[in-house]
């Protein structure tokens, strides 16, 4: 089937159908143009999750402690 041939076709579908058939072109091309775009996205999150004490050397019960000492003062 050629390019001309799909056209064709695609002119002949209802208005909602020709919608549908942009809206998954449209996201196929998004992939295909941003293969890594996750990848990118989490990478901006690396060490969101890092504490200012080194692992295993936290007093957990005490930073709590502490925290809500100085929360409800």
């Amino acid at each position: 089937m050629t390019l001309q041939e799909i056209q064709d076709q695609a002119l002949q579908l209802p208005t909602g159908d020709r919608w549908q058939l942009v809206q998954v072109l449209l996201d196929s091309l998004k992939r295909e143009a941003n293969p890594n775009l996750k990848r990118r996205n989490l990478s901006r999150l690396r060490g969101i999750a890092k504490t200012s004490a080194p692992m295993g050397e936290s007093n957990n019960q005490a930073d709590y402690a502490t925290y809500l000492t100085e929360k409800y003062q």
